[in-house]
């Protein structure tokens, strides 16, 4: 019996990014290939790559590096780049990297099959178009094994927001929505193989219109599925959030009280030049109203400190606007440039700058991470078990609000799996955890 080939996928990013890895992976299972938690191993070594943090090119091309012994023991190997990075540097990665055999797109990996026979027979693979066929139509359907109890399915993909300090449009292309009946018949499939939880993905999810009713109408549509407990989306933008996805988090009780909604800078100036289309007040309205249908609503962000032309002026607004809404939870960065964007060719904040400015604001979004978390103590939360912990009878779950709980059952460990939903009373808060204790049921 012919022993299967093995395939190393290595992924970098995005919730996204995960969820083409799990397709790619799919896509090559229908070729003879199984998965491989080592790429020492590997018949084919993939990277599928994010092109939105600092200096990501770079660090493809390094770990390319870290395999060249392993190419020159085995020949035979076959090592591909996909993802966003493959996208914006396609030919350069295969002249920079020779011993690359293929480059994909995100928006053509399901063509995988086919570049990889092409770079079986000898030839360099190269596909980073941007196709006119559904990718997700083409992609075989997925195996029936068991998944765990939560899992991604992206909705929709691409940007047309154009912000000034982004790739995403020129890397995953213009913003085309996945109808609304092949995502609840994936939705269906997940949920017969023990999903629980379901995060629906999209660069601007939010401008989700495969459905008569947007975003909203699909979440509602996902809600009646039976065995489906719980709905959650990301990434939005503030400019797409519409009346009936508003609506949606205060009447629809599988839909999470938990949002990331992010706004990127507090002041206007800046928000301007970053292409926002909104202004703080705006956004600041917004949560407002989300609040108002939702009032124990958790909300997340995204920040970026030293934009071109940002003064301490600009960032103190930033600051002022975290302290307006109190955020769970916060991802924060320092400006760094992208070639081809707007905001590459204007004057740069100096670097130490910019150091000082992201240690106050992570300072600030810290201490209100703490802050809600200790407010936790003593509430009641529902926490859907994902897996075992590492003390005996602790078992480790996410609540509600996307805390990470570890729940000592003391006794009642016995019977409960990943997939269970419990109620648990929260007695103390970690540094990024909680910790509680099981309740009768």
């Amino acid at each position: 019996m012919t022993e299967p080939k093995k395939l190393f996928i290595k992924t970098y990013g995005c919730q996204m990014n995960v969820y083409d890895s799990e397709r790619m992976a799919e896509a090559m299972g229908g070729e003879g290939y199984v998965q491989t938690d080592t790429p020492d191993d590997a018949d084919m070594i993939l990277l599928n790559t994010c092109h939105i943090r600092e200096k990501a090119a770079e660090k493809v091309y390094s770990e390319l590096g870290r395999y060249k012994g392993l190419k020159a023991e085995k020949p035979d190997l076959k090592i591909g780049v996909a993802g966003c990075v493959a996208q914006a540097e396609g030919q350069e990665i295969m002249r920079r990297q020779p011993m690359v055999d293929l480059v994909v797109g995100p928006q053509s990996y399901h063509r995988l099959p086919e570049l990889e026979a092409k770079a079986r027979s000898g030839q360099k693979a190269l596909d980073t178009d941007f196709p006119e066929d559904d990718k997700f139509t083409a992609l075989k359907s997925r195996p029936k094994a068991k998944r765990g109890p939560t899992a991604f399915l992206t909705v929709q993909e691409g940007c047309d927001k154009f912000c000034a300090f982004c790739v995403v449009p020129y890397t995953r292309g213009a913003e085309v929505s996945r109808p609304a009946t092949r995502i609840m018949d994936e939705a269906r499939d997940l949920v017969d193989r023990g999903v629980r939880e379901l995060t629906l993905l999209g660069q601007n999810v939010n401008a989700y219109h495969g459905h008569d009713k947007g975003l909203g109408g699909l979440i509602r549509e996902l809600a009646k599925i039976d065995g489906l407990q719980r709905i959650r989306f990301t990434t939005s933008h503030p400019n797409d959030m519409d009346d009936d996805l508003i609506a949606a988090h205060g009447d629809c009780d599988k839909l999470m009280p938990y949002l990331h909604l992010p706004v990127q800078a507090g002041s206007d100036k800046i928000l301007k030049r970053m292409n926002r289309a909104h202004t703080a007040e705006e956004y600041l309205k917004l949560i407002e109203r989300l609040r108002s249908v939702r009032p124990d609503l958790h909300l997340s962000g995204d920040f970026i400190v030293g934009f071109p032309e940002e003064t301490e002026a600009d960032f103190q607004d930033t600051l002022d606007l975290i302290k307006a809404v109190e955020y769970g939870s916060a991802f924060s960065f320092k400006y760094s440039e992208r070639p081809g964007t707007p905001a590459a060719e204007r004057a740069q904040v100096p670097e130490d700058e910019k150091n000082d400015r992201l240690q106050r604001l992570q300072a600030l979004l810290s201490q209100q991470q703490r802050a809600l978390q200790d407010a936790m103590i003593g509430r009641d939360v529902s926490v859907l078990i994902e897996k075992a912990g590492r003390e005996p009878g602790q078992m480790v779950g996410k609540s509600e609000y996307l805390h990470a709980v570890h729940v000592q059952a003391e006794g009642q460990a016995e019977g409960i799996a990943p997939g269970d939903m419990i109620p648990v009373r929260i007695v103390s808060s970690g540094r990024n955890s909680l910790n509680g204790d099981v309740l009768p049921r």
